[in-house]
């Protein structure tokens, strides 16, 4: 296993610690209307996952393990000793790996628009979707993902959104999002995920093609304490899209795990 690496975070708010992990080609910036909206009551941790914004670029290829490693540096880094987890897409497969191997340190994990129970057809297309990269390059396929991520209505009335976030998969070292694309293709959570005890929030988009509805009841009955929220007409980047109808969920859930 490579050593740790040192990810670069930002630390706001005060309470009980909330890390946020953000998903493929993304930023700890995609947590900003989430910390806005819960740092008056939690610590909010965000951090770029290695290779992606601020973070330093692993010089060797990578999977889960070492993105486990990497939050548990930050962990013990920050001096937290328990703490919630929300995750985002990889990120949803972040925190769970991580509760698993270090239980100790968890209070609960939001798992947000990640996949389990893949059927041969589901991972079939998302080893397609990487083929297509590593053949064509990422820019070609680009314009694909962000169809599967953004609703048609919010790529039409905000298309400098839809160009930011296509910027931030550009500015992540091909051989980065690659590596982390991979991983998400093909993590399989299911034979485990009945041994993470602590509670969880699953929550996922109506129309989110990769990690829909029904794979995450599967990921929710799973789960010895989970409960499972499905937002109406959306896809996958529910935290860009509509931060303001996640919040209110993630608040509750903390709220009742808090107690």
């Amino acid at each position: 296993m490579s050593k740790a690496i040192d990810c670069a975070y930002r630390v706001d708010g005060q309470g009980p610690a909330l890390v946020m992990i953000h998903g493929i080609g993304a930023r700890k910036t995609g947590w900003d209307k989430v910390t806005d909206a819960l740092k008056d009551r939690f610590t909010c941790i965000r951090y770029d996952l290695r290779g992606h914004g601020d973070s330093p670029v692993a010089q060797a290829p990578f999977g889960l393990d070492e993105l486990v490693e990497d939050l548990e540096a930050l962990r013990a880094r920050l001096g937290v000793e328990r703490m919630h987890l929300v995750g985002h897409s990889l990120g949803g497969m972040i925190g769970p790996a991580y509760a698993r191997k270090y239980p100790q340190h968890v209070l609960s994990i939001g798992l947000l628009s990640t996949a389990a129970f893949r059927s041969p057809q589901d991972s079939e297309n998302v080893r397609k979707v990487v083929q297509a990269m590593e053949e064509k390059g990422i820019g070609p396929v680009l314009d694909t993902l962000t169809q599967r991520w953004f609703t048609e209505a919010f790529c039409q009335a905000h298309p400098e959104v839809i160009e930011w976030r296509k910027q931030q998969v550009i500015d992540t070292p091909a051989e980065i999002f690659l590596n982390v694309f991979r991983i998400y293709a093909e993590t399989e959570m299911s034979p485990w995920l009945h041994e993470v005890e602590k509670p969880c929030l699953v929550l996922t988009g109506e129309f989110d093609g990769g990690c829909n509805p029904g794979l995450n009841r599967k990921i929710a009955d799973a789960l010895p304490h989970s409960e499972l929220v499905v937002l109406p007409d959306l896809k996958h980047a529910i935290l860009i899209e509509a931060s303001d109808k996640v919040v209110p969920h993630i608040e509750a859930f903390l709220e009742k795990a808090s107690r």
